[in-house]
């Protein structure tokens, strides 16, 4: 009887290429570097909030660029967090 020898299974490996990790921190990069800069441009070009009392007496003028890099530090903490973590799964 004769039998064919099979070659060993191969294991995938757990590693992931250098490629695939530059591409991903270029993308993360790249989006929280547009994030930051939609708080530049509207610091510059934005308008200011401005309330005042019914009375007119007393005012307060904010920065919209205030209000927005707010909502820009909590999105940088989320793509960061997703996009640079590194999982086993491919």
């Amino acid at each position: 009887m004769t039998t064919i020898s099979q070659e060993p299974l191969k294991v995938a490996s757990d590693e992931r290429r250098w490629s695939d990790f530059i591409v991903r921190e270029t993308w993360v990069s790249l989006a929280i570097s547009v994030i930051w800069l939609s708080v530049l441009f509207d610091a510059i070009y934005g308008p200011n909030i401005v309330t005042s009392s019914s009375g007119g007496s007393d005012s307060a003028v904010v920065p919209s660029a205030v209000v927005v890099s707010v909502f820009a530090f909590l999105a940088t903490w989320v793509v960061a967090k997703y996009g640079l973590r590194h999982d086993h799964r491919d």
